[in-house]
């Protein structure tokens, strides 16, 4: 089984920065596609970002598009969250999770625990 390891999350102000990182072992990565999904108190499990297993094929949740970028160090076992212009809106667990190249968390077998990012008003 693959184990899946988020960093980076934490405490910024609206319109700020924060690149996210998922680190994977323990199994394949280079052959799987790789997403990002976050979780608000009280809110349902979201989509956020998917990638393809080379790299190639990226898609966003409409939420996201244009202010986050999702990328992969294939090289690293690492998969990656640029988020940018953030909203207090994007305040919630982010958790990254392998699996098919999909905007659906039932098609993702593996999942990291999460990083929390709280954007500020």
């Amino acid at each position: 089984q693959v184990q899946l390891v988020e960093s980076g999350g934490g405490l910024v102000q609206a319109g700020g920065s924060l690149r996210l990182s998922c680190a994977a072992s323990g199994g394949s990565f280079h052959t799987f596609a790789m997403g990002w999904f976050r979780q608000a108190p009280g809110k349902e499990r979201e989509f956020v970002a998917a990638i393809s297993a080379g790299g190639s094929t990226t898609t966003y949740a409409d939420s996201v598009k244009g202010r986050f970028t999702i990328s992969r160090d294939n090289a690293k076992n690492t998969l990656y969250l640029q988020m940018n212009s953030l909203i207090p809106e994007d305040t919630a667990v982010y958790l990254c999770a392998r699996g098919a190249f999909s905007t659906s968390e039932a098609r993702y077998g593996s999942w990291g625990q999460g990083t929390q990012v709280t954007v500020s008003s």
